[in-house]
């Protein structure tokens, strides 16, 4: 089964949490127990698993990632600006897999999925969200 989310980012750089998005997805498709692939269409975007408690952990995510590939120093800038944004997605990566056990998604208490918006703000941003049955 797959279903494609789609969300606007307000930021340039943000953390969005599209935990419960995911989960209405898992409960339309009726699957219990299998695999949940997302992966954020976008060369400038990205998935994260991460710590849910406060917005402190997503802050550190993306003061960290604005210290290893800092804006305007890439030669990508030259074309349009944004040779961070794609450095940074290329880093933490376009997709995550979640297990699926009984209905419900492997997460521990303190993650959520996050997407990671380093080119905003967008009005169209898409995760394609992917559902894999056990057999």
């Amino acid at each position: 089964m797959r279903e494609t989310i789609t969300l606007k980012t307000g930021q340039r750089e943000v953390l969005v949490d599209i935990t419960p998005e995911v989960k209405a997805v898992v409960a339309r498709s009726g699957i219990r127990n299998g695999l949940v692939n997302l992966y954020a269409q976008g060369a400038t975007a990205a998935i994260m698993i991460q710590e849910n408690w406060d917005d402190s952990v997503q802050t550190d995510v993306i003061n960290l990632l604005r210290k290893l590939a800092p804006n305007g120093v890439w030669l990508h800038d030259a074309q349009d600006g944004n040779g961070d944004a794609h450095l940074k997605s290329g880093l933490v990566g376009p997709s995550e897999t979640v297990p699926l056990i009984d209905g419900q998604l492997g997460l521990s208490t303190w993650q959520n999925i996050f997407f990671c918006e380093f080119d905003g703000p967008r009005s169209n941003r898409r995760i394609v969200c992917t559902i894999l049955a056990d057999e």
